[in-house]
């Protein structure tokens, strides 16, 4: 996994009690705040994929749908995709119409789109889904997302890093300043950065002759998490 360092310094006196003595007093601090990163490889996927037909009723053409469809969901199921990730997210019936001038539009014809999405537990599933559902009557694949079902470790090292690397420009701003840092004050774990599903817009028609294996490939991701430390600051 790649790893990433951003960080910010800032000199701050706090207000302390002095030691053997009720007069608050300030003792200079230095407060850094760090970003952690570390890359993941994604390792699922969710695929939208559409039939949609044209007939000269709402009827013949929600008819023609459904079987297309049917035999999608068949052909996905039988590549071992169990019926609880494959799921209906829309559903649209509407008019062709043609416009004249001074006329009102006269319907010619009716259009519907049926579109599911499936959710793959392997990337290696990607191609084959696509080319079994383009085979089948699928005619649009609206969209293609890769993401990682567990990022847990990942941000846990993103944090190590983050504390690491303030730790090392706290140091050495207590050098340039003069001294040195003695004691951790505090660390804030900040704001984490899942990596947010990676999108890869993708329109495809059917074609009636057999094309190659579709290839797919998922890349990496980010998981980010910000700190923020204070330490405390010594004079030589």
């Amino acid at each position: 996994m790649k790893r990433v360092l951003l960080s910010a310094v800032c000199m701050i006196s706090a207000p302390l009690y002095a030691q053997q003595s009720n007069i608050l007093a300030p003792v200079p601090q230095i407060a850094v705040t760090s970003r952690g990163e570390v890359k993941v490889t994604p390792d699922r996927a969710s695929i939208q994929i559409s039939v949609q037909t044209r007939a000269a009723t709402a009827a013949a053409a929600a008819d023609e749908n459904a079987q297309k469809q049917r035999a999608v969901v068949q052909a996905i199921r039988g590549l071992g995709i169990d019926a609880k990730d494959i799921s209906t997210t829309g559903y649209n019936v509407y008019p062709e119409q043609r416009y004249e001038q001074n006329r009102e539009p006269v319907i010619v014809g009716y259009n519907v789109t049926n579109t599911v999405v499936v959710e793959l537990k392997s990337i290696g599933m990607v191609g084959r889904v696509i080319d079994v559902a383009l085979g089948k009557g699928a005619n649009m694949i609206n969209s293609l997302q890769f993401y990682s079902s567990n990022t847990d470790s990942a941000r846990r090292e993103a944090i190590a890093i983050a504390v690491r690397q303030a730790r090392a420009d706290a140091e050495a701003a207590a050098r340039a300043a003069g001294g040195s840092i003695t004691t951790l004050l505090e660390v804030t774990v900040g704001g984490y950065y899942p990596p947010p599903p990676r999108p890869i817009e993708l329109r495809a028609m059917a074609a009636s002759a057999k094309v190659a294996d579709t290839p797919i490939t998922a890349g990496d991701q980010t998981v980010a998490v910000d700190v923020t430390t204070r330490w405390l600051f010594s004079a030589r």
